[in-house]
């Protein structure tokens, strides 16, 4: 059996006016990620390291900023085209290990609800996506609240074909 890691990385401006959509929910907060589409930082992590995996490019060859019809588009959506490059390959998703960095708000309480938004746009389990967060103890643009960032690291492995 074949298998592939990828890994993905995605930041984005926190601003007033706009929702903070993480992991494909939104989250109550006083700002929200500036962006071309809802500004989904896992999501988007998630993509680049799926696409990177089997050597696809990026998130923004795929679905690029200059794009108008992607204008405030759900990240779900860039998630599920993804996942569909990636069956097109043979491939599917073992298992996700995330992180995402922001000084606030916490996110403990979403996870769950981002791990059952995820597993079922990929068809795997929840129990096979990690979702973790750490601050930067206040250090950088982070740490200012002026932005936030996700890691995502996914492990592919080539389905197996009958004869």
């Amino acid at each position: 059996m074949s298998y592939r890691i990828g890994s993905g990385i995605d930041f984005h401006k926190l601003v007033e006016g706009r929702d903070l959509c993480i992991g494909g929910i939104k989250i109550p907060h006083h700002k929200g990620s500036l962006g071309h589409s809802d500004g989904d930082v896992l999501l988007h992590a998630i993509c680049d390291a799926l696409l990177g995996a089997l050597g696809l490019g990026d998130i923004g060859v795929h679905f690029p900023d200059t794009d108008a019809s992607l204008k405030d588009i759900d990240s779900k959506i860039l998630l599920v085209k993804t996942i569909e490059l990636i069956k097109e390959k043979g491939y599917s998703v073992v298992n996700i290990d995330s992180t995402l960095c922001l000084q606030s708000p916490k996110i403990g309480p979403y996870v769950s609800e981002m791990q059952t938004v995820i597993a079922k746009i990929l068809s795997i389990a929840i129990t096979d996506i990690s979702i973790k967060a750490t601050t930067t103890e206040q250090m950088g643009f982070v740490g200012r609240e002026e932005g936030l960032m996700a890691y995502a690291t996914v492990l592919l492995k080539k389905e197996e074909t009958s004869m």
